[in-house]
């Protein structure tokens, strides 16, 4: 029983810590784009009525629930897949070095390219 308490405060907490964080224009979050399952970059544009509308880090748009919104968390050493030279195919690798929209990756197939965060996404 401990435990699952544990547990349970650990994630209100996670929740509840997201909530106050998210909650301005201007902050950085990962949207999960039109459902697809992976999750995009993007800034927050407006909020209302408990729906956020993102600029995705590419220059899309979408209004979603606040609660189909995660926390921006990308960090160097952090899995994420990107679009090799913007030429329309994804590989997997691994955030090299990380500055504002400017991102390293160093791909697992030994392949290294800095480019923009509007070029990945995770999952």
């Amino acid at each position: 029983m401990k435990r699952y308490t544990k547990v349970l405060a650990a994630g209100f907490l996670l929740a509840s810590a997201f909530t106050a964080s998210a909650q301005t224009v201007g902050d950085w979050v990962l949207g999960n784009y039109k459902g697809a399952g992976y999750w995009f970059p993007g800034v927050i544009e407006k909020l209302q009525g408990g729906k956020i509308t993102i600029r995705y880090d590419d220059g899309d748009r979408e209004t979603v629930a606040l609660a189909d919104v995660r926390p921006y968390n990308w960090a160097i050493g952090m899995k994420v897949e990107c679009n090799f030279q913007g030429q329309g195919k994804w590989y997997p690798g691994k955030i090299a070095s990380l500055a504002g929209e400017k991102i390293g990756i160093a791909y697992d197939d030994g392949d290294k390219e800095t480019t923009k965060t509007g070029r990945c996404r995770s999952r």
